[in-house]
């Protein structure tokens, strides 16, 4: 099974790559998401980082409050989406 971590205050011009390499080296990164603005395509400064289970609580620890393209950026399990 896979857990669902927000990552947010990211620096716009963050990659799916960038956010990947970053939180790989704590555990296994199955995939990333940089949300975007749907008019201009823009970064709205927050994605999500899909990991093993097994690893989330590591990653959460190691990753919050930490320095990512010179911004602060704020790690948490991701609450399910809401309609």
């Amino acid at each position: 099974m896979a857990t669902t971590l927000y990552v947010g205050n990211l620096p716009w011009n963050t990659t799916d790559t960038a956010l990947a390499d970053a939180f790989s080296p704590h555990g296994t990164v199955i995939s990333t998401r940089i949300i975007t603005d749907k008019e201009t395509g823009r970064s709205r400064g927050f994605g999500f980082v899909e990991v093993e289970d097994g690893d989330a609580e590591k990653m959460v620890s190691a990753m919050n409050q930490t320095e990512f393209g010179g911004r602060t950026i704020v790690v948490n399990e991701a609450k399910p989406r809401q309609n």
